[in-house]
């Protein structure tokens, strides 16, 4: 099932199985590390090896002892956790909480008399409490005593007539012997009780169902105004469900976004009101619960998070092309090769100093003929996008690491609010190219302008060599690029371009510094991408952090320490993630803030040779405080 097919109901059983258990099925347990990556484990593996050492660890804490083993009953360890839950009844001091749980576990394995000593023993301590009798009807309904089951059932409703499997149980059985309407009038029954909230909840959504939106709405503020504070999970979860499934997207915002609360609700809820803001064009209010839910820093929410970032920036692109057009405020970036090592950068330190005398030679993509119409819009970035900005940066740096020369990068960006990087669907002209590489504070005395070609088997570049001072071509060159295997068309072409440079400019080759490494194989297609996106952050902080500018960014650092930890030993990377942090600090810092942990673990834990450990450590320092 799709993600969108989820997005206004309860998961069924089947799925919430699943997903307790993993991807992988029945058997799995799904668990994710300090770095948030998600691991498999056999649940022989995550019994042995996790489980039973946890609860041993906090046996002698009673919530924590409680969590764990609701959790491990939900997981299918109930032979395991006898001991532990026997434990819990003897020292919890929620007397009710222990007995249940205990009983419980009895049940699941079929001691029903020792259930039934659990339960009518809290009874004879304490008197009648909800979820033991609802529990205790089970006991009974087990041995096929359904009228004492039912009597007992009955009697845990009316001390709490929200209990989720009290009510599903007690409305079930009456489907089951008088169809829907002896359903309703269980439901009726049941929304009489004091406090009953989920019943009318229920009748609520019948209301729905009849078109009757003004009766859902008084039933939902019944209920809303009954029910404790934060309201119920499942409340909210429903309310929103029902209430988005019949279209009623107002409504929904309108009656869930008071009591949504992101620590309390979380995804199950939020991701009814992402979906609704989404819809109605409430970009803005979806971006602030985004960044609500991302500030949990739950590793199991994000890839539905990640979906949602994709779903607002489409928002935002869309609205601003159906928009009054304005003509776009075209601006350049012009840096220094590479991406991840400005000068002023303490990772320059672990890099040759090159002569103040030697050639400069600038890269300039930006352009491809796979560019769909003939005025300026917005758009997503796109494989043809990401492949004229990724080239043209790894050329750039293989200049500046291969050569004795200076490597500049130029892109051209849109200025101002909701800007982004330029794609062109022209190749540069000859002339323009060079007079953009001759300005700003360091001119160049060459320009590699590369294009991007789309054909049926992939992408066809052209690069031309031309000299600034005079606009000469002075070589031309092309290769093609699998853009899902770009590493060998990358090379390719770095190789003709380091030969023309060579043969034309003066710049001599050089054995590129040890701490220079690029990633192999499909790595290198990461590292591109990496790359592209770091380039993206530096236009972002140049542009003044402007909203609507970048999107993804928790995964573009998620991506690099996933890069690094890949490459433990590789200095390049690290320092990429160095400074791709350090622009992303003053641009997006909170975004830096919740993955501060992870880099300064990740450095911790895997250091690089020295110099290049103390140099990036003292750089992370800097940027993590």
């Amino acid at each position: 099932m799709g993600l969108l097919s989820k997005l206004f109901g309860k998961k069924s059983r089947s799925e919430q199985a699943v997903a307790a258990q993993g991807a992988e099925g029945d058997g799995w347990i799904r668990v994710y590390d300090s770095y948030g990556r998600e691991l498999a484990l056999t649940k022989e593996q995550w019994r042995d090896n996790v489980l039973l050492g946890n609860l041993e660890r906090v046996k002698d804490d009673p919530e924590q002892l409680y969590s764990m083993l609701a959790g491990a009953l939900d997981d299918g360890f109930a032979a395991d956790i006898v001991p532990y839950a026997e434990h819990l009844r003897r020292t919890d001091p929620n007397a009710a909480r222990g007995a249940t749980l205990l009983g419980v576990v009895y049940l699941q394995l079929n001691r029903l008399d020792d259930a039934e000593r659990v339960f009518e023993a809290y009874r004879h301590e304490h008197g009648d409490e909800a979820y033991v009798l609802t529990n205790l009807a089970k006991v009974y309904a087990a041995r096929g005593d359904e009228p004492r089951a039912e009597e007992t059932l009955w009697r845990g409703l009316t001390l709490d007539p929200n209990q989720e499997n009290a009510f599903g149980w007690y409305v079930s059985e009456a489907q089951e012997r008088g169809g829907d309407k002896a359903a309703a009038d269980a439901i009726a029954r049941v929304a009489e009780l004091p406090g009953s909230w989920r019943a009318r909840a229920w009748q609520a959504r019948s209301a729905l169902e009849r078109r009757d939106l003004g009766a859902a709405l008084r039933l939902y503020d019944e209920a809303l105004a009954i029910c404790p504070r934060p309201a119920p999970v499942d409340m909210l979860m429903q309310l929103s469900g029902d209430l988005g499934n019949h279209g009623h997207l107002v409504e929904l915002v309108k009656l869930t976004a008071p009591h949504f609360d992101a620590d309390v609700h979380g995804l199950q809820v939020g991701n009814n009101l992402l979906k609704a803001n989404v819809d109605l064009g409430r970009v803005d209010h979806a971006q602030a619960l985004l960044e609500k839910l991302y500030a949990l820093e739950r590793p199991d929410f994000q890839e539905t998070l990640s979906y949602w970032d994709t779903e607002i920036a489409k928002a935002r692109v869309a609205a601003a092309n159906s928009g009054p057009q304005v003509a776009p405020q075209i601006a350049m970036l012009a840096m220094s090769a590479p991406v991840w090592l400005p000068p002023s950068s303490p990772a320059a330190a672990l890099f040759p100093v090159k002569a103040a005398d030697v050639v400069t030679v600038a890269f300039l993509g930006g352009s491809a003929s796979a560019v769909k119409g003939d005025k300026p819009h917005q758009q997503m970035a796109d494989v043809p996008g990401r492949l004229s900005r990724s080239l043209p940066l790894f050329l750039a740096e293989q200049f500046h690491m291969r050569t004795d020369g200076f490597g500049r990068m130029l892109q051209p960006y849109v200025a101002g609010h909701g800007g982004g990087l330029v794609l062109s669907g022209a190749a540069w002209r000859a002339e323009d190219a060079a007079e953009q590489a001759r300005g700003g504070d360091v001119p160049a005395d060459y320009v590699v302008v590369m294009h991007l070609d789309a054909d049926r088997s992939g992408y066809r570049v052209s690069l031309r060599l031309i000299r600034t001072i005079d606009g000469t071509m002075l070589e031309e060159a092309s290769g093609r690029v699998d853009a899902e295997r770009t590493e060998r068309g990358f090379a390719e072409l770095a190789e003709k371009m380091l030969a023309a440079v060579e043969r034309h400019t003066g710049a001599s080759r050089v054995e590129a510094a040890a701490a220079y490494q690029t990633p192999t194989g499909a790595a290198f297609d990461d590292y591109a991408l990496r790359l592209e996106q770091a380039l993206a952050v530096a236009v972002c902080e140049m542009d003044d952090g402007r909203e609507g500018f970048l999107h993804g960014e928790r995964e573009m650092l998620g991506g690099l320490v996933q890069l690094c930890l890949d490459h433990p030993q590789n200095a390049t990377v690290r320092t990429l993630l160095a400074q791709t942090t350090a622009r992303m600090k003053s641009v997006r810092p909170n975004v830096v803030r919740e993955c501060a942990g992870k880099i300064r673990r990740l450095h911790e834990e895997y250091p690089l040779d020295e110099p290049a450990q103390g140099i990036l450590g003292r750089m992370f320092e800097a940027v993590l405080v």
